[in-house]
């Protein structure tokens, strides 16, 4: 991408963009086991973002699962909605996580910090667009941005929460996280799920008065490892997977043979799969003989999404990249989870779209390319003005519908 800022527009200037990523970046938000509930997270959202949400002139309201909420031009519906996120991974081995300094690469430019490349670079691209837009001043119909509380909690509970409380029901939705500066047009679904084997407790140097859980498991963990998926490939995805991701066996103690043993699971769903029937399946061919019992329990759901590479939506990304000054945009397809699922089960069209690598996502390093930055939020600007600076019937002729 080409860095095209103007000087007519302040905040999304170069500088101005820096300064916005290293006040996020400087804030910790990682994901701990309280999930949307840290306290941290709760902070980064309630003393960092929305603070700054105000300094831009963004009417901003807390939703019940702390997330923020900023509506801003006059009631339509449908409207637009962008969506950024909060919480980052945790900065686990990655050296001074929270200094977020500007270093030179061989590609140029670029910040480092933990959340760079997923999350938090697109979120001060989409605070440069909507400040942009709301000093410009010039909407027709409703543009709503919500910062979540989620980010890498792999559940859809947050988005669901926020989109609840907004007042227009949204036509477009751009999910805003690191996708290479590509329109990621599909990614997978996911259940989680455990199985739980139960046999009998006994002292392990006599192990014929016990009925051990680790032998049952390991037959559920061959019969699911040999279970064939009825399901067709996928063009782009290739074949749902199953993995087994966690084994568990209790009671914690020395030389005791384990009545309980829990496996984790990861379904991963392709676009047009029902979660639950993709379940029930599974759930059939979890069986064990006696003397071992076996039980599952569903566990998050995220849904698969799809959308067509000349749907409406992504023509207006098409138009707003080339009204940029950017390259033609090309399209992705993302293996994991997001919250995208959650608008095409709601009849929404939605992409993800922002600056930053997936190849860095959860890595021991994380940098994002200046120009990178700046781009997307020209992008994002851009794609604003092509909607909902425009009434329906504007838009409807532009968009050719």
């Amino acid at each position: 991408m080409n860095d095209v800022t103007t000087a007519s527009n302040e905040f999304l200037r170069e500088d101005n963009l820096i300064d916005w990523l290293q006040r996020f970046v400087r804030f910790p938000s990682e994901q701990t086991d309280l999930h949307e509930r840290d306290p941290q997270v709760q902070r980064f959202i309630r003393e960092c973002a929305a603070p700054l949400a105000e300094i831009i002139g963004a009417d901003c309201r807390f939703g019940k699962m702390g997330n923020l909420i900023i509506e801003v031009g006059p009631w339509s519906e449908p409207s637009m909605l962008f969506v950024g996120y909060a919480m980052t991974h945790p900065a686990g081995k990655m050296n001074d996580p929270f200094v977020p300094d500007v270093i030179d690469t061989a590609r140029g430019r670029a910040v480092r910090g933990r959340g760079v490349a997923e999350q938090k670079t697109a979120l001060a691209a989409l605070f440069g667009a909507l400040a942009q837009t709301i000093k410009r001043g010039r909407l027709k119909r409703r543009l709503s941005v919500v910062v979540l509380s989620a980010g890498e909690t792999g559940r859809h509970d947050a988005i669901e929460s926020a989109v609840a409380e907004l007042e227009c029901k949204p036509q477009f939705a751009i999910v805003c996280i690191g996708t290479d500066g590509k329109i990621a047009i599909g990614n997978k679904g996911r259940i989680d799920f455990d199985v739980l084997v139960h046999g009998k407790t006994s002292h392990s140097s006599v192990p014929w008065h016990g009925i051990n859980a680790i032998t049952g498991a390991r037959r559920v963990l061959s019969a699911l490892e040999d279970l064939k998926l009825d399901v067709a490939e996928h063009p782009h995805f290739g074949p749902a997977t199953l993995t087994a991701t966690a084994v568990e066996s209790t009671p914690k103690a020395t030389h005791t043979v384990p009545d309980l043993v829990r496996i984790t699971y990861d379904r991963r769903l392709l676009p047009g799969e029902d979660p639950h029937a993709a379940y029930n399946a599974i759930c059939r061919a979890v069986t064990l003989p006696p003397p071992w019992t076996a039980e599952c329990h569903l566990g998050p759901i995220m849904y698969p999404n799809e959308v067509a590479p000349n749907c409406s939506l992504v023509r207006l990304l098409h138009r707003a990249f080339e009204a940029a000054g950017q390259s033609p945009c090309e399209h992705i397809y993302c293996n994991f989870a997001l919250d995208a699922g959650y608008f095409a089960r709601m009849g929404t069209q939605a992409v993800m779209l922002g600056p930053g690598e997936i190849d860095q996502f959860h890595s021991n390093e994380e940098s994002v390319l200046v120009t990178a930055l700046t781009a997307m939020a020209n992008v994002y600007y851009k794609t604003i003005e092509q909607c909902v600076e425009q009434t329906p019937k504007e838009f409807r002729e532009a968009s050719g519908l």
